[in-house]
């Protein structure tokens, strides 16, 4: 989906925590599924997987909503601050999240996770850069051969020879 498809920024926000707190959601049960039913006892694998997956998903769905939120939240700040919308907002959303969250562990942990929410956004960024260019089909310009092919040559014209000009011309007396 490209940038000009995207909601505006207050429905882009609501958009986004529900769409994290769905992957979040459905990423934590099948997790926990497969936890629950290794810590559980044989022949109660099956009632221990709903029951992790009934306890944890909702959290895992959560943090991953407030995390959404958050990131989109920096992100629509910073678009109606530099009035463009590219990369650096997303990495700098990136950065913010990351410190936002691991506030509450100091100052070496928020810039810690804001080192690395930043470095995991540019890097993101990059990949899709990377891959837009790489899989966009930008036909040669028309005037061009196309590659591995010689340039065409044309015949030489064959050109007859050229009469005076004064046989062209008739003699007003005659």
């Amino acid at each position: 989906m490209s940038v000009q498809e995207r909601d505006p920024c207050p429905h882009r926000i609501l958009d986004d925590i529900g769409g994290a707190f769905a992957m979040g959601a459905i990423g934590g049960g099948i997790w926990n599924s497969v936890k629950g039913a290794r810590n559980s006892p044989r022949g109660e694998r099956l009632i221990g997987s709903v029951q992790a997956v009934r306890a944890r998903a909702p959290i895992l769905g959560g943090n991953f909503a407030v995390w959404g939120g958050l990131f989109s939240m920096f992100d629509c700040t910073l678009v109606w601050l530099r009035r463009k919308e590219d990369p650096w907002n997303s990495i700098t959303s990136g950065a913010l999240t990351g410190g936002v969250l691991a506030a509450r562990g100091g100052w070496r942990a928020a810039s810690r996770s804001a080192a690395v929410g930043g470095v995991l956004l540019a890097m993101i960024e990059g990949l899709n850069i990377f891959l837009t260019r790489m899989m966009a089909d930008t036909p040669p310009p028309p005037y061009a051969p196309p590659p591995n092919m010689p340039a065409p040559t044309l015949p030489t014209p064959v050109v007859a020879p050229r009469k005076p000009a004064s046989e062209f011309v008739q003699d007003p007396a005659a």
